[in-house]
């Protein structure tokens, strides 16, 4: 009988353990699995790109700066070709953000132009990850995701006035930038 107890805990915690690792898809899986498809751009942008160093931040922006490691960028680029495509493959990132643990933080934009909503992982003044999620109905959808260690949410968005002026050369960015051309 204790042989029974003990394979059934062990069973038990089995069944438990592979359930909680099947939690459906994610932005991460979603990446890997689009990255090298032809209808999509991707890339990794590290902070270092932004040569903020070189400008004088407030210590707000510096700390913000600080806490950033790096964006991960997809974008789905429409064309004539692609309409089904792009209406799946928007839904897909639509039901991943639906996720309890992609908090809102701001969302924007109309059904003509298109929409954008900021989301989040951790709380406001210790974010994991910051998802920017855009979609422009005559271009196509970007999901962004910036990582870090403690972000926090208004230190963040303290770097929009800097970053808004900024000229970007890298040519990672060139996907990215043109998107929202």
């Amino acid at each position: 009988m204790t042989q029974s107890i003990k394979k059934l805990s062990v069973i038990g915690v089995l069944v438990a353990t592979l359930m909680s690792c099947n939690q459906g898809p994610t932005l991460q899986t979603y990446f890997v699995d689009n990255e090298l498809e032809a209808d999509f751009i991707s890339g990794d942008i590290p902070v270092s790109v932004f040569n903020l160093e070189e400008l004088e931040l407030t210590e707000e922006q510096n700390e913000a700066y600080e806490s950033i490691d790096k964006l991960n960028f997809l974008a789905f680029t429409l064309n004539e070709d692609n309409h089904e495509e792009y209406k799946a493959e928007l839904d897909k990132v639509k039901v991943i953000l639906k996720d309890p643990k992609y908090q809102e933080l701001m969302r924007g934009g109309n059904s003509v132009d298109g929409r954008f909503s900021i989301k989040f992982i951790g709380d406001v003044e210790n974010i994991d990850e910051l998802i920017l999620f855009g979609n422009a109905n005559d271009r196509g959808f970007v999901v962004a995701r910036v990582l870090g260690d403690d972000m926090n949410a208004g230190k963040l968005m303290s770097l929009q006035s800097v970053l808004k002026d900024m000229n970007f050369d890298d040519s990672n960015l060139n996907g990215f930038k043109d998107f929202f051309k």
